[in-house]
């Protein structure tokens, strides 16, 4: 199998077909020096942490959808990468806080195909699982894109690669793998109901495979509904899916997220004496969920659902799942992170740990660990500064590509990272020659530094803020007769719009001889977007602009915003008249 590992700043000569360059500066080829990231959420200030506390949640940023499974000291987690790549980032920890990214699962255009789908298509709900019985860790997903569907990949250690998809003969989303004691195998996973027996919109069901592990593939004719519409159908409850199935004192407890990934997701529990049902549900459910609460509470996390467990360092089970910190205006600009909490499995039933109350910033961590988050190359959370000067071997793997490989486009040079413009536009459904980092806060500071000198109108680079291929806000500076301009522009297209629409919303003429700073500024909702010359003082253009466009719950999708180091050689618009 393919070793994985952190991918060298180099241009692979396989990637030729999509629009490799070589790593001869071009001339209207950017060089970014150094970039800055700085997060400063008051939430933080107000909840210093103290000895054996850590924040939650684990993952900032849009890392939704987590699932985690562990080998003796060994946990992994995953999570939903949509059409970024490389897709489905991996990380691995020893104790459930302390994590670190060890690269992405499909990591190869072998692997992915999501180069014409919109940022919300691709792979969604991933389910990661160790077998036992043959030391395998199984990864299973739903891939929206290149025809492949439902789909596994295999690896006998996830720090060193997986195998090629393997494409399973079913339906639906949010499959995951069950190895029982046995050694016999099970596939869950959420379906529409049976032709002509939808009772309402949002109604699906949970089916179960038999999964024949010499072919991986499940067995033809063996599928069943084991949950119909979720725990109570005569409320007619939307969205039953991400299924898992654990087995605890000899018998099956089947956990589903229910209500939509939105203000009713929830996490809800049933339990059965065989892997094929049948279920009943849990008398206390929901087991995890927080839309109970006022809308207004202080530092509010919502949207809970989407969960995992797996038994903790301690001995004591612990779930990951999703929910969101809004802004003060309820936008989700950050997107859907990957939270944890403690489960409490003294019952019959599991119950998430303070998972019914409104949540708190800080947990405790388990017995005997040692908070090193920031620290000797583990994730960092809370309020962090992350600094990149583009001087390293290889790149850090939270710079991500979208729709292809950030490969083929990105070169070092002795003065920095270089990102050799594709003839597209940020708002095609194609391959963009940008290289993202996520939101990771609600107020937050993005600088980067560039060298750039634009040939024509045709030529822009700088900075973007995207939600989507139709919701975004580019801060570039291209160039109009013999003027370099900077501009800002807006395009957006809300639920209610047919098509996107954009527009400047201001230029000015600029310097470009040395190397400019350009900066994105958060404070909740209000964004500015503020530029330096030659080492002087930040100046601002256009004013305070609204974040909404950057908020999942106002330009749709499933995707948090993404910061991104762009270049173009297909400017569609160009700056006004000065």
């Amino acid at each position: 199998m393919k070793k994985i590992k952190t991918i060298p700043l180099v241009i692979i000569a396989g990637l030729l077909s999509l629009g490799v360059h070589s790593q001869k500066r071009q001339k209207n080829s950017p060089v970014f020096s150094e970039v800055t990231y700085t997060g400063d959420d008051q939430v933080y200030k107000d909840y210093p942490l103290e000895e054996g506390e850590f924040y939650n949640p684990i993952l900032q940023g849009c890392y939704p959808d987590p699932a985690i499974t562990r080998k003796g000291d060994d946990y992994y987690l995953v999570c939903s990468s949509f059409a970024m790549f490389p897709g489905v980032p991996i990380f691995h920890s020893n104790d459930l806080v302390n994590w670190t990214q060890i690269g992405h699962v499909l990591d190869r255009t072998s692997q992915l195909d999501v180069h014409d789908t919109g940022i919300s298509s691709g792979v969604y709900a991933p389910g990661i699982t160790y077998n036992t019985h043959n030391d395998t860790f199984y990864m299973i997903t739903t891939a929206f894109a290149g025809g492949l569907g439902n789909i596994v990949v295999k690896t006998k250690d996830p720090k060193k690669g997986w195998s090629d998809p393997i494409k399973l003969n079913f339906a639906g989303i949010d499959p995951d793998i069950f190895f029982d004691d046995d050694g016999k195998a099970y596939v869950i996973h959420n379906d529409a109901p049976d032709k002509g027996k939808e009772l309402y919109n949002g109604h699906r069901v949970i089916k179960v495979w038999d999964y024949d592990v010499e072919k991986d593939q499940v067995i033809a004719g063996s599928d069943k509904i084991i949950v119909d519409g979720g725990v109570d159908l005569s409320k007619k409850p939307i969205w039953i899916e991400a299924p898992h199935i654990y087995k605890k004192d000899g018998r099956y407890f089947l956990m589903c997220a229910e209500g939509g990934t939105g203000g009713n997701h929830s996490e809800v529990v049933f339990v059965s004496d065989h892997p094929r049902g049948p279920y009943k549900p849990a008398p206390g459910n929901p087991i995890l969920t927080q839309r109970h609460f006022p809308k207004e509470r202080k530092n509010k996390v919502d949207w809970a659902g989407h969960a995992d467990l797996v038994k903790g360092p301690d001995d004591t089970y612990y779930g990951v799942f999703l929910a969101i910190r809004p802004n003060e205006k309820d936008r989700v600009n950050i997107g859907r992170e990957t939270f944890i909490l403690p489960v409490d499995w003294s019952g019959e039933f599991p119950v998430f740990e303070n998972g019914l109350v409104p949540m708190e910033p800080k947990l405790k961590m388990p017995e005997g660990v040692e908070n090193k988050m920031g620290q000797e190359g583990f994730f960092p959370n809370g309020n962090f500064t992350y600094r990149e000067n583009f001087t390293s071997k290889e790149l850090d793997y939270r710079w991500i590509g979208l729709r292809g490989p950030r490969e083929a486009f990105i070169s070092k040079t002795k003065k920095g990272l270089q990102i050799t413009p594709f003839a597209t536009d940020i708002r095609e459904l194609k391959p963009t020659s940008t290289l993202f980092y996520r939101q990771q806060h609600n107020s937050f500071s993005f600088t980067a530094t560039m060298a750039y000198r634009p040939q024509s109108e045709k030529d822009l680079a700088g900075i973007v803020c995207l939600q989507n291929e139709s919701s975004n806000y580019v801060f570039g500076i291209t160039k109009k007769g013999k003027d370099y301009v900077l501009l800002l522009e807006k395009t957006e297209k809300t639920r209610r719009d047919r098509e996107a629409t954009s527009e400047i919303l201001a230029s000015t003429i600029i310097d470009i001889k040395k190397p400019v700073q350009l900066q994105v500024e958060a404070r909740g909702d209000n964004y500015h977007f503020n530029y330096a010359v030659d080492g002087s003082g930040f100046k601002n253009l256009g004013g305070t602009v609204s974040g909404a466009i950057l908020s999942t719950n106002v330009a749709g999708g499933f995707t948090g915003a993404l910061l991104g180091l762009y270049a173009t050689s297909a400017n569609a618009n160009g700056p006004e008249k000065q």
